[in-house]
């Protein structure tokens, strides 16, 4: 049995999510003018976008790399939460407009509404509303989810209106959540949960695991559905680095040192731990810093 000492604190969140990218221009478009995120930071090579002063997703030019294999492990998507569903259906219009072959398809969660897509460089996006947790049931210890049917034009037809287009960029737009492909579900349970600190929220055999802090529906999930058997990534566009931020300094120092207690190789500088897991994802865990941006 955990203990809190075994646990990420309950008020961890995910930061930004950095993407290595052959197309910079074209990219940083994608996540600005269908997305509708904005541009926060911009230097050689680096567009920071997101909302405010908080960071979603990181574009590094690394156009000497190659995209990755259909099998290899690495980034499934990455979810964009959204405050409300008007702000929702203003991203998920502005992707289907522009980008209108890039839809792979919706649900009604029951803890959530999700709409999902592909960037111009196939990494996997989706763009989602959370019910109240009050809505949220739980069993037996697990979130009850589903994949139910939600008509995406039913949803801009109800939810979309020229005043919410207006005020959509005026509300925060955070990531969610991180959604990995992984090579076995087992090795994700022994990293994420017994080393990291994650609870499981819910688990589909060995085909899929989800994790989070605090009571969250999920954090981050990892599944086999692509990847089942796949090793550690080589370099390649995609996946970056994921970001995970805790409330305080004890909290990093306490994960700094489960860490070692298990056996992981890990980075700390005393301002940021980070490290491997076991398909070579790039973890980078920090203290979170309210309305501030954050350099890549």
């Amino acid at each position: 049995m955990s203990t809190t000492q075994d646990l990420l604190a309950p008020a961890t969140s995910m930061g930004a999510v950095t993407l290595r990218v052959a197309d910079l221009d074209g990219m940083t478009a994608y996540y600005r003018d269908a997305v509708t995120l904005s541009v926060l930071a911009q230097d050689a090579g680096v567009v920071v976008l997101g909302r405010g002063a908080v960071p979603v997703v990181i574009l590094e030019h690394a156009s000497e790399l190659r995209h990755a294999g259909p099998r290899d492990a690495g980034l499934f998507h990455t979810a964009i939460l959204f405050e409300t569903e008007a702000d929702l259906a203003t991203a998920v219009y502005g992707v289907a407009s522009r980008h209108p072959h890039s839809f792979t398809g919706s649900a009604d969660h029951l803890v959530s509404k999700a709409f999902y897509f592909e960037d111009p460089e196939g990494n996997g996006v989706e763009l989602y509303w959370d019910r109240a947790r009050t809505e949220w049931s739980w069993t037996h210890g697990s979130i009850d989810m589903a994949t139910l049917a939600l008509d995406p034009n039913e949803f801009l037809r109800s939810s979309l209106s020229e005043g919410a287009v207006d005020a959509a960029g005026s509300r925060p737009a955070t990531v969610g959540h991180v959604h990995l492909s992984v090579g076995d579900v087992e090795s994700a349970h022994r990293f994420y949960v017994d080393r990291l600190g994650f609870e499981t929220t819910t688990r589909f055999g060995s085909q899929a695991l989800f994790v989070s802090a605090g009571g969250y529906h999920h954090h981050m999930a990892m599944n086999t559905w692509n990847s089942a058997g796949a090793g550690r990534r080589a370099q390649a566009l995609g996946l970056g680095l994921v970001r995970i931020e805790v409330p305080g300094a004890d909290d990093l120092g306490a994960l700094g040192e489960r860490l070692a207690h298990h056996g992981v190789a890990v980075q700390d500088d005393g301002r940021i731990v980070s490290f491997d897991d076991p398909w070579a994802n790039r973890i980078e865990v920090s203290v979170k810093e309210s309305g501030k941006t954050r350099a890549p």
